[in-house]
């Protein structure tokens, strides 16, 4: 008895791997995010009359306790989300560590991710960086969330639907204009299309965003001027005298200082008041 998890194609069915297969073949059920987009996956790679399961964010709590019964019955099941890898912002994650708790292997057949297709179009890889999934879609904590990204010089990968890319570009750009981004939409589809520039480029432009789209912030540069309190202090006396908010301002000296933001608002703050 194995859980399968299995990466399925982000568009191009082409890029099913030769193991994907055996495996989905192998298996006596398959727990599908979306049965409808994963039975024609299945017609195309000629495994017909594969029993399906239903198992996505809606009801993977009620569909857990049956698929669980196939495993423990000694069957082999493969979980599969609607393209990529599956737990990467789909569910499955329920499945998954129940199967652990319960001692059932879990055997990760690796293909497609959009997050590292993304990450390697865009031109940004190379290195180390995050990844946040989709972002929270408002409040105190999607604002927490955008403001976090100041202190991460590192690339950053996120998704978002198609009607919400641009208002995101626009508060991104708000607190970061001149940071690199790359809009990669459609991956391994026919309308693939990379869309580079900064964040104050891009939020300027009213293009109506199509498919489906990852956001990738690029690196910032980790600065090799060595900054001296004199130096600090002359930037917080400039940048007091100004109009924008305290608190975008303290970030951006805080990432360029390697200051501790608190220190650095206080100072701004003391120096506003003078």
């Amino acid at each position: 008895m194995t859980l399968y998890v299995v990466a399925t194609p982000l568009g191009n069915l082409g890029d099913i791997t030769l193991r994907a297969i055996d495996t989905l073949k192998k298996c006596t059920l398959i727990a599908a995010e979306d049965t409808r987009r994963t039975a024609p996956l299945l017609m195309h790679l000629g495994i017909e009359k594969k029993p399906l399961v239903s198992l996505h964010a809606h009801n993977e709590a009620e569909s857990l306790p049956k698929v669980l019964a196939r495993l423990e019955a000694g069957e082999d099941v493969a979980l599969v989300s609607d393209a990529g890898t599956p737990l990467v912002s789909d569910p499955g994650s329920l499945l998954v560590d129940a199967c652990i708790e319960k001692g059932i292997a879990v055997v990760p057949i690796p293909g497609a991710s959009a997050v590292l297709t993304a990450l390697v179009g865009s031109g940004f890889g190379g290195g180390g960086f995050h990844f946040f999934g989709f972002l929270p879609r408002s409040g105190k904590v999607r604002k927490d969330r955008l403001e976090s990204f100041g202190s991460l010089p590192e690339p950053i990968v996120i998704f978002e639907a198609a009607n919400r890319t641009h208002e995101t570009l626009v508060e991104l750009a708000a607190l970061y204009p001149t940071r690199a981004v790359c809009i990669a939409r459609e991956l391994t589809k026919i309308y693939e299309e990379f869309i580079r520039g900064t964040l104050g480029e891009l939020a300027k432009e009213e293009r109506a965003y199509r498919g489906e789209v990852v956001i990738v912030l690029g690196r910032v540069a980790a600065t090799t001027e060595e900054v001296t309190d004199e130096t600090l202090a002359a930037r917080i006396a400039g940048e007091a005298s100004g109009t924008r908010p305290l608190n975008e301002v303290a970030r951006e000296i805080a990432l360029w200082s390697g200051r501790k933001k608190s220190d650095v608002y206080s100072a701004l703050l003391d120096a506003r008041k003078k």
